[in-house]
């Protein structure tokens, strides 16, 4: 069965290699507006902003994918520890992230974006330590820590790349290429990590390798972020005694119920990220279940097709926004074109999940499993740059690390419930209950972003 998968990988890497083709034809092709001067100083500026972004992003996301492929593995394999007991460990990851969301939001806009972002390599790094310790307590703490950090990777280094965009004056498409461009990086990343750990799981015979590889990586991110990354802010400082800082917090409430639209960004991120971090969980079982008895599945590189086809998602976001930019940059109806867009990408992403769930459900095939599985990761390669746009022209920047991290605390609350309620045991209607759950979030969100008259994006009144 290896050699399916590796025949798998070889036909993604193919597709994706034809549309990386395509876009690149197709931005030789695009129109160029405004004057040659404003052009070239705006693309400098992009592509400088994207240099800075992309080479620590792309060390972030590799070490934490690093570590994908045998965080259940080395759980339940090499350190023997029950399904339920594997399950608590997940449980505890969530909810420190869900708990520390808000403070990690406040500390970035009060105290530094890429300050956040340099702790997160030292937690993570530790993290990777703790985990070589086949001792209950001690990986306890290390689940800890990577809660911790895990708060910090998905909402501080959105917001200063996004507070960087901005303060460089940079155009709505300029931010959407980037965060297009993140996704395709975050992908290969993943892709070449799967691969990677594979190896060395093979070599090492231990599933503790990859997240020795993974910390090294982190303390090379930690250089890289201080070296080439400069501070950015949300608010005024505050006292450094006011951890959670309640007030800011209740600001930012006060910033999503003046906007119904953010309420939906919020059962987006719900809804979707956790159906993908249950997804993490429930992979290897599910297509171990459908699997011939004592065969070994090639986890690496499923892995690997898995992130591939995240990347073709992220490549097909590309190719669509080069196809779909308005006729003017400097139109006033750019801000409704571009979240109306992304509000319709959204819907659509939630229901092609849906239904990727749906038929890994009706089906025992492996292989139908697998290529449900991999459209949901398609699904995903899409949803990260779409969802970081409407967050970057709705949310205001004072309180945009704080917002971010605010709507994880619904997401890590889902996913620690569910994992609680016995997940293993119950994968079919898990996975029944995600995909009910995103057809309803497709609805809600098309109802709110395109059923009724657009209203200016909070975002933009504010910097008015």
């Amino acid at each position: 069965m290896t050699t399916f998968y590796q025949s798998q990988l070889a036909i993604l890497v193919s597709t994706c290699a034809i549309f990386v083709l395509l876009q690149r034809y197709l931005l030789r092709k695009a129109p160029q507006h405004g004057s040659r001067a404003e052009n070239t100083a705006g693309s400098v500026a992009a592509t400088k902003l994207t240099r800075q972004y992309l080479r620590v992003y792309g060390l972030a996301m590799g070490a934490d994918w690093l570590q994908g492929p045998y965080i259940y593995s080395i759980y339940r394999e090499q350190y023997g520890l029950s399904e339920r007991m594997v399950a608590l460990l997940f449980v505890l990851g969530f909810l420190t992230a869900g708990i520390s969301a808000p403070a990690v939001g406040v500390w970035a806009d009060q105290y530094g974006r890429k300050r956040m972002c340099m702790i997160f390599c030292v937690t993570y790094s530790c993290a990777c330590a703790i985990i070589q310790v086949p001792s209950l307590p001690v990986l306890f703490v290390g689940r800890l820590l990577g809660g911790f950090s895990t708060a910090i990777l998905f909402s501080c280094f959105e917001s200063w790349l996004v507070s960087s965009a901005n303060s460089l004056s940079l155009s709505s498409r300029d931010l959407s290429t980037i965060l297009g461009h993140a996704s395709f990086v975050n992908s290969i990343a993943a892709t070449v990590a799967g691969v990677f750990s594979n190896k060395l799981v093979e070599y090492s015979s231990s599933f503790s390798s990859p997240f020795l590889a993974s910390g090294a990586l982190l303390l090379l991110n930690l250089v890289v972020i201080w070296a080439s990354w400069t501070e950015n802010y949300g608010g005024p400082s505050a006292s450094v005694q006011e951890l959670f800082n309640v007030r800011r917090l209740s600001e930012a409430w006060s910033v999503v119920c003046s906007d119904r639209r953010l309420f939906v960004l919020g059962l987006a991120q719900t809804c979707f990220e956790g159906s993908m971090y249950i997804f993490v969980f429930l992979w290897v079982p599910f297509l171990q279940e459908a699997a011939q008895p004592d065969q070994s599945l090639p986890l690496g590189y499923i892995f690997s097709c898995f992130m591939l086809s995240m990347t073709l998602g992220a490549l097909l976001y590309n190719f669509i926004i080069s196809l779909s930019q308005p006729t003017s940059p400097t139109d006033a109806s750019t801000h409704d074109h571009t979240v109306t867009l992304h509000a319709k990408f959204s819907s659509a992403v939630c229901t092609a999940s849906a239904l990727a769930f749906v038929l890994s459900i009706s089906t025992e095939s492996e292989r139908k499993r697998f290529w449900s599985f991999c459209a949901f990761e398609a699904c995903v390669g899409m949803y990260y740059p779409v969802q970081g746009m409407l967050r970057g022209k709705l949310v205001p920047d004072e309180h945009r690390a704080t917002l971010s991290s605010l709507f994880r605390v619904p997401l890590n609350v889902f996913v620690v419930v569910s994992l609680m309620t016995g997940v293993a045991s119950a994968r079919h209607f898990v996975l029944s209950a995600c995909a009910v759950l995103l057809f309803l979030t497709a609805l809600v969100t098309a109802a709110s972003f395109l059923g009724r008259a657009r209203t200016p994006p909070l975002a933009s009144l504010r910097a008015q």
